[in-house]
């Protein structure tokens, strides 16, 4: 099955929306640890951290 999307297509857009990304995450993250999960908490913080970098990154 051919993708409708190539691979620059998709990385553009998630750059674009690295916000709601991040917002969407972070949501995921805590109700995933509200049920117990609290490993998935932790690697989701390096993911913010790897987002904020980007973001710094922009801006410079």
């Amino acid at each position: 099955m051919a993708s409708e999307y190539s691979l620059t297509v998709v990385l553009e857009k998630m750059y674009e929306n690295q916000l709601g990304l991040e917002a969407a995450l972070m949501e995921l993250v805590l109700l995933v640890e509200q049920q117990g999960y609290e490993p998935v908490g932790e690697n989701a913080g390096f993911n913010h951290q790897g987002l904020a970098r980007l973001r710094n990154l922009e801006k410079d």
